[in-house]
């Protein structure tokens, strides 16, 4: 690795259409989705089965699933931001913000690595106007970054070209294209971090279904997301992989979608291996359950955090949710293909990773899973059979292992 100088509680949260909860609270739902809204506390008095429609259950929250209840990118990154920094004392606000368009998911990808430490920038995004959109304004002004020193000070970065928000310190982040942008974010990383990274992940620049759970990992770990074409290696993407000096290189994606001929040219600057499998659902299966030495989620066994989304979604989704992968219970993006059903081969994923007990659930491991879409991507009765797989379950029902 070469070296570098650096540059100088989950709550309910409305944000613009989007609420995030575990519990009661207040917030407003998703525009159009039918889901009621949350009152406040001390409202008039109710019947109970009243009570239980304003709350909003089981669609916001069951026992084992947390739903953010918005399939718009902008509201979904704002209310995951707000969820992972609640901004509600001085040690819940984050030191910067990552500002990128929603238009280009290639870029929301690749910057969902600055979630990653030490820059710690959950992702905010703008649309076509000259302004923030509404819920990532208010988003950024109840996040208030405190300034990242391995950001040379700056409270938000932007990155392509997007809106300068008023009264805050920036960094800009340039490139002509999506590749060179994801070159420039790599260079970015490195400097915060004092060095390269000695593994780089390769994705689809055509198909964001293949491309979308690497977010979710970049985030963890900071390994930079990088394009290729399926029969061609941008010059961006290539010069920036010399800059690691022969790093290990994880291609996601079947050959349908990263063909051979790029996998040959990636093995003149560093060691490949090829991750994935031939549909979207298995892919991001195949890559949650992947683990080499430093490099990949091993999500083989019970007690973990999962993220679900629809793989139809916008692709600019994936990076709007990859900070809650990067905290809190750390989960790969898992893809849904169906709006009311769980794919066959992630049913089979998750009851072999199902949680089980002997005597006692008390003393057992639990999963957790983000359910990412409103009620229309991802419908109710989906987060109730999700809900099931995940639930502890006794041995005798649960081919898990007890810890």
């Amino acid at each position: 690795m070469s070296r570098l100088t650096a540059p100088s509680a989950l709550a309910a949260v409305a944000l613009s259409g989007v609420l995030l909860t575990t519990g009661c609270g207040r917030g407003s739902p998703d525009a159009g989705s039918g889901v009621p809204a949350v009152p406040p506390l001390g409202t008039a008095k109710k019947s109970d089965s009243e009570r239980v429609v304003d709350l909003g259950f089981p669609t916001f929250a069951t026992k084992n699933t947390t739903r953010v209840a918005a399939s718009d990118p902008v509201a979904v990154a704002a209310g995951v931001a707000r969820s992972v920094f609640p901004g509600l004392t001085p040690e819940s606000r984050p030191d910067v913000v990552a500002l990128v368009d929603k238009r280009d998911w290639r870029t929301a990808l690749a910057a969902s690595a600055l979630m990653s430490n030490p820059v710690g920038a959950p992702l905010l995004l703008s649309d076509a106007g000259d302004d923030l959109p509404t819920a990532s304004e208010k988003a950024l002004d109840a996040l208030d970054p405190k300034g990242s020193k391995a950001a040379g000070g700056a409270q938000v970065i932007r990155i392509g070209s997007v809106p300068r928000p008023d009264g805050r310190k920036t960094t800009d982040i340039a490139g002509r294209d999506p590749f060179a942008l994801a070159q420039a974010l790599d260079a970015f990383q490195a400097a915060a971090r004092g060095k390269t990274s000695d593994r780089v992940i390769i994705v689809s620049a055509d198909d964001p279904r293949f491309a979308a759970p690497a977010a979710a990992y970049a985030a963890k770990s900071g390994d930079p997301i990088l394009f290729a074409r399926k029969n061609a290696l941008p010059a961006a993407t290539r010069a920036a992989i010399k800059t690691h000096q022969q790093p290990k290189i994880y291609v996601l994606g079947p050959t349908k979608v990263i063909g051979r001929r790029v996998t040959a040219e990636l093995r003149k600057l560093g060691s490949v291996k090829r991750l994935g499998d031939a549909d979207p659902v298995r892919n991001a299966i195949a890559f949650a359950t992947f683990s080499e030495t430093d490099f990949g989620w091993g999500v083989v066994d019970p007690g973990h955090g999962l993220v679900f989304a629809r793989e139809v979604a916008d692709p600019a989704l994936a990076a709007a949710a990859a900070p809650l992968s990067a905290s809190g219970t750390y989960g790969p993006l898992l893809l849904v293909g169906d709006d009311e059903n769980v794919d066959p081969p992630l049913a089979t994923y998750l009851k072999g990773i199902q949680p089980g007990y002997r005597t006692d659930p008390v003393r057992g491991v639990y999963n957790h899973g983000w359910v990412v879409g409103d009620p229309r991507a991802m419908t109710p009765k989906l987060q109730a059979r999700l809900d099931t797989l995940l639930e502890i379950m006794p041995e005798t029902t649960t081919a898990a292992k007890t810890p």
